[in-house]
């Protein structure tokens, strides 16, 4: 019998981020002017995540894959709003676990004003909504706020 050490590598950056749930509903005949709405409803409710895929249906028929991602105490609210706001007549779900990466927040200081910064680990993005009202104001591409504001987080995080 041969004397083996099995060894396991781990990243330990990630953490267990507990149950989530899966629903998803596949949509056709749906006014994709309505989709916004729809978003803005599911994230309003507590949605952690809200996707919409295309996809073909039967007959070759386009239409396009709803999916939302949840905690289980939401998931009532939330299947309750798939129903009233899409002309689907079920919801597949299905009960997932996730590792996510710790995640914090920086505030840069940028020649356009004050940006917060998410970070998880090495990982940096600017918010949208902060280069958005940040470009709005300076009556630039929102791109040069998101470039500048990455730069900064990167100069502070370098210490």
């Amino acid at each position: 019998m041969p004397n083996l050490l099995r060894v396991i590598l781990a990243d330990t950056e990630a953490s267990a981020g507990g149950e989530i749930v899966g629903l998803e509903a596949n949509l056709d005949d749906m006014n994709p002017q309505l989709f916004g709405y729809l978003l803005e409803r599911l994230f309003g409710a507590g949605a952690l995540d809200v996707f919409m895929t295309p996809i073909y249906m039967k007959k070759n028929r386009p239409g396009t894959q709803l999916t939302v991602l949840c905690k289980a105490p939401e998931v009532p609210a939330l299947r309750d709003i798939v129903f009233a706001e899409t002309p689907t007549l079920g919801i597949r779900f299905a009960r997932m676990e996730r590792w996510e990466l710790p995640r914090a927040f920086l505030e840069v200081e940028t020649c356009f004003g004050t940006i917060r910064v998410k970070t998880a680990g090495t990982k940096m993005a600017p918010e949208f909504e902060d280069c958005a009202a940040a470009a709005r104001k300076s009556k630039i591409p929102i791109s040069e706020v998101f470039e500048e504001a990455l730069r900064c987080a990167r100069e502070l995080s370098r210490g």
